[in-house]
């Protein structure tokens, strides 16, 4: 993937009917840092735009998906309190729970703090074997920032992400899939390829029910039983008129 589509610390290109962002900041793990939030922000809004595009697809180039938070950008701040404000300026996270098209992670290598949390805002989230995650933020005197606190529950359960969460350990990908931080496992060498198929095959999928599916996911998890069974009979109703 060659193309910058004009931004800084992201590749970005469009093949088919799938979009694909890449944090490219190589050198430090694709550290996150304002450039990148802002990089970000514009291309998400790109890609929520664009009414060809049906499918996004997030991976990082380099040695790893995202390092984390870049550290180096704390110090320049007057306080951590400061820095993380600069970052929430712009909501990328608000951003991407709001994208009604179906997002695909691919992560490989270090899959950290920030990065992590952007992966479990995602809908779809595959591995290469070998890949570190964690959510160290607890040991550097600070919480998750960007969702952790309330993504890693719901995907992985609250004791599950209790223990991740109060002891900022590091897990391997095996572990991520048995506890379904993950739910697809691909060797380093066939990771782009898989992500790409199943890019592609949800791209081909009927966009109103996939867009409909989503939305009662998403939606039903943050209502009582009777209430998300009638978002479902509601949404179900709009489909077959």
């Amino acid at each position: 993937m060659s193309d910058s589509g004009g931004f800084q610390t992201l590749l970005f290109q469009l093949r088919g009917a799938v979009a694909h962002i890449s944090l490219n900041r190589p050198q430090v793990v694709n550290a996150y840092n304002v450039q990148m939030r802002d990089d970000f922000s514009e291309a998400l809004a790109a890609v929520q735009l664009d009414p060809d595009v049906r499918t996004l697809l997030i991976t990082g180039e380099g040695r790893g998906f995202c390092a984390g938070a870049d550290l180096t950008e704390f110090g320049t701040a007057p306080s951590q309190v400061v820095a993380r404000q600069v970052r929430w300026e712009r909501d990328v996270w608000g951003q991407l729970v709001n994208l009604h098209k179906p997002i695909v992670a691919a992560v490989h290598g270090y899959c950290i703090g920030s990065g992590l949390e952007i992966a479990l805002l995602c809908d779809i989230r595959l591995a290469a074997t070998g890949t570190v995650f964690a959510l160290p933020e607890v040991q550097l005197g600070m919480i998750p920032a960007a969702g952790g606190t309330q993504t890693l529950p719901r995907a992985i359960g609250t004791s599950r992400a209790m223990d991740l969460l109060l002891t900022g350990r590091r897990i391997k990908s095996d572990e991520a899939l048995f506890t379904g931080l993950v739910t697809r496992l691909s060797s380093p060498e066939s990771l782009m390829e898989d992500a790409w198929k199943l890019a592609d095959e949800l791209a081909e999928l009927p966009s109103e029910a996939v867009v409909a599916m989503k939305q009662v996911l998403r939606q039903g998890m943050d209502l009582d039983l009777p209430k998300a069974l009638e978002l479902e009979r509601r949404v179900t109703a709009r489909l077959t008129r």
